[in-house]
């Protein structure tokens, strides 16, 4: 670990000092936006690339931005199907792409990954209203460009932080809606004072009651930005950070009760002493992280240009449960006497604890002159996290001490990243692309699981991820692309648990085609994704919710993605996408009645076959804007041995949108009204949910029946959001 430390400090040094040694030019007068963009400038593609991608701007994100969740946001994406715990976009919620979890996305804030280094998901809660401190964002799909952080499986995602404000404003957010929903937000600028310096900020506050039986969200946030900008320098210094409280919502509940109470949550759910069935009131989730970030961006040249990021980020809290009829020995509790009888069982309260820490250093450089486009750098990360439990309160405890911990774990991973990509216009038709990565990676472990049983991890993974392509402009109006990637995974925590440790590989090929004229655009690309060693979800989950991985062998995504952009007269637009796939196991093995059988092609685990959208926007005068939202997803099977009791029903559901600004008006610049009617011909739906089996050998004793079930999270039926937001 010391030497990589030491590589990647060299590299740094070296980039910065071969470029410190440029002669000095004339100053180069630089938009600010354009400064910004180059934060994200190394994770990005550009329009042409030959990287099948989506973009979403500040204005676009804005229309449905009243306190939902970024993955909820993005629902209308192709490919992109979304689910929320609490069934209505607020508290934890959850995206897929091309079948693949967030786990398998990788997300950047900044160029920064924001993927938790052990579990490497994707907790949007503890950034709530992170939304309305997004300048734009990317979404690739597949596996991309090369990204810091861990590899994109699915896709990766990167959004860029609010730019530079040239001149100060002020503005006031407030939304309210069903389920006592309600969003707070403040944010402001200076503007550039003295031509050269900006402070900018917001502050955020959520609550919401939730869908779900007592499925409530109390969110807070922040974001503060300064900024120093010249012709050729941006440096910003950028603090945000979020604490979420949260009741548990994470179980699901099985099709018995789906039909009978869609609301119903078992979370918390005990028996009390006269045999009375309660809830506990503080059966929570609750956490913070703040996020530390200094980037300088600095221009030398025409040509030249360089990026260095620093960042810190501090997680630590806690979920809380009440459980009933615990053994002593899972906390390392002594049995008690008590009348003569003996106790080695409690109900109690316990507390499971994360506490980490995460340190990057991130450092690239871009030459660009009209033919040739080049970023290379290096990325170094360090985390340190602690795992560990505590009883706040027993029935019966016997030999436990005030703040006992039950179990206690480490986790140290470390990584190092060097990377180079160019793009290169052969003609004024062909260019080239070509990106080369290499990943190195280190993770170890002490102490125990949550479950008491010693986890001693100590790998080292070294990846080397190419990936090349090239796009051909066959007109003005057409153009083509394909591309060849691979990408390679490190297992996570949970599966080191699990007793896995071999690490994924996945390759990607693209072929697209992209089409503009007047007022309609169109992209479509063909994608095959094939895997060794695949972690896919089984569909259960462990005692606290989190869901469980085996390893599939081969496995592969075949599908088509369409997207549109069609501008009808000067009122109407549409905005449709498809994604037609197959997913399939090949020749997946699982245990079944005892034995082990081999079922051939088996469809991979929540990846539907169908995922539409289309968005319908009916402008009939300036400042007035109506948008018509549909979203379909297809069956899909949570499983990976085709069971039907493993199916999940497709689903069809719609919402409006209505978008009113007024301008020009006394005291301030404008005042926008927004509406949301989400779910508007109140279908009854389940976007996510579970599937376990288990071997049952005691109903016939000599035999093994393999028992399925499932479990569902049902989604709100019709509800709103109505919100307004002063700009002064």
């Amino acid at each position: 670990m010391k030497r990589i430390k030491f590589c990647a400090i060299v590299i740094i040094l070296s980039t910065m000092g071969m470029f410190g040694q440029e002669k000095k030019q004339d100053s180069i007068p630089v938009d600010v936006e354009k400064l910004d963009e180059v934060l994200v400038k190394s994770v990005r593609v550009d329009a042409d690339s030959p990287i099948t991608h989506s973009n979403l701007s500040k204005e676009e994100i804005a229309e449905r931005n009243l306190g939902q969740d970024i993955p909820i946001l993005l629902n209308y994406l192709p490919g992109v199907v979304t689910a929320s715990d609490a069934g209505a976009g607020v508290g934890y919620t959850y995206i897929r792409v091309r079948g693949s979890d967030a786990s398998r996305v990788n997300v950047t804030l900044n160029g920064i990954p924001f993927n938790d280094a052990e579990s490497q998901g994707t907790f949007w809660v503890n950034l709530p209203d992170f939304a309305s401190s997004v300048e734009n964002l990317q979404l690739q799909r597949g596996v991309g460009t090369s990204a810091n952080g861990s590899g994109a499986f699915g896709a990766s995602l990167n959004l860029l932080t609010d730019a530079v404000s040239q001149e100060s404003y002020g503005e006031i957010a407030n939304s309210f809606g069903s389920f006592g929903t309600r969003r707070h937000n403040v944010k402001y600028s200076t503007g550039l004072m003295n031509d050269h310096f900006e402070i900018a900020g917001r502050l955020s506050a959520i609550a919401s009651d939730g869908y779900i039986d007592r499925a409530s969200s109390d969110l807070k946030s922040y974001y503060m930005q300064g900024s120093y900008v010249s012709d050729n320098t941006l440096i910003k210094a950028i603090a945000f950070g979020g604490h979420e409280i949260t009741y548990q919502s994470w179980f699901g509940i099985d099709a018995e009760t789906l039909a009978n109470d869609r609301t119903f949550n078992p979370a918390g759910q005990y028996t009390d002493e006269n045999g009375n069935t309660r809830f506990y009131d503080n059966e929570v989730d609750n956490y913070k992280q703040d996020h530390y970030q200094l980037h300088w961006n600095q221009r030398y040249t025409n040509n030249w240009s360089t990026n260095l990021g620093l960042n810190y980020t501090y997680g630590r809290g806690f979920f809380e449960q009440y459980r009933e009829d615990e053994d002593f020995a899972d906390y390392d509790f002594t049995p008690i006497e008590i009348g003569g009888e003996t106790i080695n069982t409690t109900d109690l309260i316990r507390r499971r604890w994360l506490d980490n820490d995460f340190y990057v250093i991130n450092a690239t450089a871009n030459y660009k002159d009209n033919s040739l486009d080049v970023d290379f750098g290096t990325f170094y990360s360090f985390y340190d996290g602690d795992h560990f439990g505590e009883v706040i309160w027993a029935q019966f405890a016997g030999g436990s001490e005030i703040r006992d911990r039950y179990y206690f774990g480490n986790g140290k991973k470390n990584e190092f990243t060097i990377f180079g990509k160019a793009t290169y216009r052969i003609d004024n038709k062909w260019s080239a692309f070509l990106d080369l990565q290499g990943r190195f990676i280190g993770y170890e472990t002490t102490g125990l699981s949550s479950d008491r049983i010693p986890l001693e991890v100590d790998e080292n993974y070294n990846f080397f991820n190419p990936k090349f392509g090239a796009t051909y402009e066959i007109n003005t109006q057409h153009q083509l692309y394909a591309s060849y990637a691979r990408a390679n995974r490190e297992p996570r925590r949970s599966d080191f648990e699990q007793g896995i440790n071999t690490a994924e590989t996945l390759n990607d090929i693209e072929l697209g085609w992209r089409f503009g004229k007047n007022k309609t655009i169109v992209n479509t690309n063909l994608y095959y994704m094939w895997y060794q060693d695949q972690l896919v979800l089984t569909g259960a989950l462990d005692d606290v919710g989190a869901p469980i991985r085996a390893t599939s062998g081969e496995s592969y995504r075949l599908g088509i993605e369409i997207d549109a952009d069609i501008t009808l007269g000067t009122k109407f637009r549409i905005q449709p996408n498809l994604a037609l796939s197959t997913n399939k196991n090949k020749d997946f093995v699982t245990s079944r009645d005892g034995e082990l059988v081999n079922l051939g092609d088996t469809n991979i685990s929540y990846s539907p076959n169908i995922v539409a959208g289309n968005i319908f926007v009916f402008q009939p005068t300036k400042g007035l804007q109506f948008n018509f939202l549909s979203k379909y997803v297809g069956e899909q099977y949570m499983g990976n041995i085709d069971s039907e009791a493993s199916k999940l029903d497709s689903f069809f559901v719609n919402d409006v949108n209505i978008i009113y600004e007024l301008k020009d008006i006394p005291v301030f610049k404008s005042i926008t009204f927004t509406g949301l009617v989400n779910n508007i011909f109140d279908v009854e739906y389940v976007s996510n949910g579970y599937f376990f089996t288990f071997d049952d050998d005691f109903s016939n004793p000599g035999t093994v029946t393999t028992i399925e079930g499932a479990g569902y999270y049902p989604q709100a039926g019709i509800n709103f959001l109505l919100g307004a937001t002063l700009k002064f």
